[in-house]
């Protein structure tokens, strides 16, 4: 890989290989690797049950499903999905599928728009990660605020302590004890909670 960003992995969903074919020509290897074909909607709900992808692609109909049910089920996980739709059902399909995220296409597909669709997933999509960690990063935070907030109310309880020398407390035990805050207070809540 040139750049040193790691492959987007691509799971095209398509009854026949010409679509595969297409975009297996239009993406570049080295940005988009592996880029994976099956046939139907249930082939790929089984594969992303055991897979990680970055990018789901559906060539819509499918034998099994209209294909729209398949990138619903999907619209809350971390994928970026692009539909592909013949040009009279675009406006349906759009409609159905905009407010969960989901890309739609109409077909005959430009190389253009479809290739800056497929880039505008990869730039959300790596948006999205960064506000996810982000957001995991904060629910620790507010969980080891309210671990050691417990842990000062018992020390104020049992101890009969102020708010401040709790505080104090708990950051002196966990500088002597070398343990993290949160550790600390989880001992302290174990001492005095029963």
């Amino acid at each position: 890989m040139t750049s040193g960003k790691p492959a987007r992995r691509v799971l095209v969903v398509s009854g026949g290989n010409q679509v595969y074919d297409y975009i297996s020509e239009l993406l570049p290897h080295d940005e988009f690797d592996p880029i994976t074909h099956v046939t139907d909607a249930g082939e790929a709900k089984r594969l992303l049950l055991s897979s990680e992808y970055d990018i789901l692609i559906i060539n819509t109909p499918l034998s099994d499903e209209f294909g729209t049910e398949l990138a619903l089920n999907y619209a809350d996980s971390p994928l970026g999905i692009l539909l592909l739709c013949k040009s009279d059902l675009f406006e349906q399909v759009c409609y159905k599928v905009e407010d969960s995220g989901i890309l739609t296409i109409s077909k005959p597909v430009n190389r253009n728009l479809f290739y800056g669709a497929i880039k505008l997933l990869t730039a959300v999509g790596a948006k999205l990660g960064r506000l996810e960690k982000t957001n995991q990063s904060l629910k620790e935070k507010m969980a080891d605020i309210r671990v050691v907030n417990r842990a000062k109310w018992l020390l104020i309880e049992h101890l009969g302590m102020n708010e401040k020398d709790a505080h104090y407390y708990i950051e002196k035990q966990a500088m002597n004890t070398r343990l993290s805050r949160r550790e600390t207070a989880e001992q302290i809540i174990r001492t005095y909670d029963q």
